[in-house]
């Protein structure tokens, strides 16, 4: 069983916008660290993207000491030059927290809007809005790839964590029943 204090980073890999962030679990509370994205679009070489990528997730991992990366995976979309591109992103962020032996649970786009909305189908707009209720976050970033990089990690915390009073919700509005001083 995962450790019930532990630090969990979630990525949302990308070679234009990366997105992250990062909870603190003790127990059963969950609380936000941090969530943010770094900014590819300067960058025009793909190698530098990806070595851009590494520096920066082995930054992260040195400065907030993960103890897991949960990853989104990537999905097969455009085409597949672009599905290229994304798995090499994802695998440089792999390959930081390998270097740092930080253990990776992998998530598809889908299981991770399912964990955190109950829709696998939910719009970044619902999965960002979910969270911010959830972690009672005041104010979101603009750039969305943040909230899915803080929805990796939240999916891997309800992956991982068994719910001690077993209840099963059926949605937020479910949920805020139960929970009224959830409402942010």
């Amino acid at each position: 069983m995962a450790s019930v204090d532990r630090i969990i980073l979630g990525i949302d890999p990308g070679t234009t916008i990366m997105g992250y962030g990062l909870i603190h679990v003790q127990g059963q509370d969950m609380k936000l660290i941090t969530l943010d994205v770094l900014l590819l679009t300067k960058l025009s070489n793909h190698a530098d993207k990806l070595k851009r990528i590494f520096e920066k997730t082995l930054s992260i991992i040195d400065t907030y000491k993960p103890d897991e990366l949960a990853v989104e995976a990537p999905f097969y979309g455009k085409n597949v030059q672009s599905m290229l591109k994304l798995g090499r992103a994802q695998g440089v962020a792999m390959a930081a927290a390998l270097y740092r032996d930080i253990p990776i649970f992998e998530y598809a786009p889908k299981k991770i809007k399912s964990a955190i909305t109950g829709n696998g189908n939910a719009s970044k707009e619902q999965v960002a809005s979910m969270l911010q209720g959830l972690l009672r976050i005041e104010t979101m970033p603009k750039q969305l790839d943040a909230s899915d990089g803080l929805a990796a990690a939240v999916c891997h915390y309800f992956q991982k964590t068994p719910l001690q009073t077993g209840k099963a919700y059926t949605g937020w509005k479910s949920f805020l029943a139960d929970n009224p001083d959830r409402k942010g």
